[in-house]
């Protein structure tokens, strides 16, 4: 058995014995009990809903989704919920034994209705590239797709939740013409990326950016490069000029800044790929965290 599936199995297993043991779950309070995947899908959870539901994050904020395993806890969390919000497209495939072997309640895609495309240095018909919230346009259909799963879910909030969504795809569009703004500054022929892996291809194509090459050339951060394929990128580094290489903080970025002082290029290591920064924080929500990483962009390639 691999050691992700027994792993799993295990989480299972003790799971039931902690049911078995301490009853029916949480404290309830009368809250709608909410499990969220991954750290956006909390955050646009939390911009659709306020307090009116209690939420539960599994991969929380500077966790690599591609490298997450849940604990016994957080299975009886997924156990006890009404509803689980889920982002699919391959980033949360792992969750599927335990979701389907112990989900009390619905669970929802909340991608469902946006086009999945390749990584940015992808070809057609490679894997789907997950990080769909890279693109205004698809947060807005999230956003949208969490308020009718919590209206569903919660009749007697629908409208509430249908309002709140509307109000948070006005923020995200002020946020893409902010971004817009700061990216239109950007000469042409320095819109090249590097990046630690294939993480921003919908950012990329939105707002006319250039990709040149990843550290780790597929969308999973579990990839490892090759000596060829990293003395490869530094050559690309070289012939198009690349002025900045940018990595995530969830990563080890170790790789990309050898590469950073072998060519003599900027490194920029605090954008956001798989996660969003801690509550609270100016990344801490999905527009935000783009807002942060178009800032960085903009003043390391201008």
């Amino acid at each position: 058995m691999p050691l992700r599936t027994s792993l799993l199995a295990f989480a299972l297993v003790l799971s039931g014995l902690l049911l078995a043991a301490c009853g029916s779950g949480p404290d309830d309070d009368g809250r709608l009990q909410v499990v969220a995947t991954t750290s956006q899908i909390a955050a646009l959870t939390r911009e659709v809903a306020g307090d009116r539901v209690s939420l539960t994050t599994l991969i929380g904020p500077g966790v690599d989704a591609h490298d997450f395993e849940p604990d016994p806890r957080q299975v009886r969390r997924i156990h006890d919920a009404d509803l689980v919000l889920r982002n699919g497209i391959g980033l949360d495939d792992f969750l599927d034994d335990i979701i389907e072997g112990s989900a009390g309640g619905r669970v929802v895609t909340i991608t469902d209705g946006i086009t999945p495309q390749p990584g940015a240095g992808q070809a057609d018909g490679d894997d789907a590239d997950p990080h769909v919230w890279h693109d205004i346009d698809n947060a807005k259909q999230m956003t949208l797709n969490i308020a009718e799963a919590l209206a569903e879910a919660d009749p007697d909030n629908a409208s509430v939740y249908d309002q709140n969504a509307r109000e948070y795809a006005q923020t995200l569009d002020e946020t893409d013409a902010e971004i817009r703004a700061l990216l239109d500054q950007i000469p042409g022929d320095q819109r090249k990326m590097v990046t630690n892996h294939d993480a921003f291809g919908y950012f990329i194509r939105r707002y006319d950016l250039e990709f040149v090459g990843a550290v780790i050339p597929s969308v999973s951060s579990q990839a490892e490069p090759s000596a060829g394929e990293i003395a490869d990128l530094q050559d690309l580094i070289e012939e198009e000029g690349v002025r900045a290489i940018f990595a995530e903080q969830e990563l080890d970025a170790r790789v990309a800044r050898q590469i950073s002082e072998d060519t003599g290029v900027r490194i920029v290591d605090d954008l956001y790929a798989d996660s969003l920064g801690e509550e609270g924080t100016e990344a801490g929500t999905v527009h935000g965290m783009l807002l942060w990483n178009a800032k960085r962009i903009a003043e390391a390639l201008r």
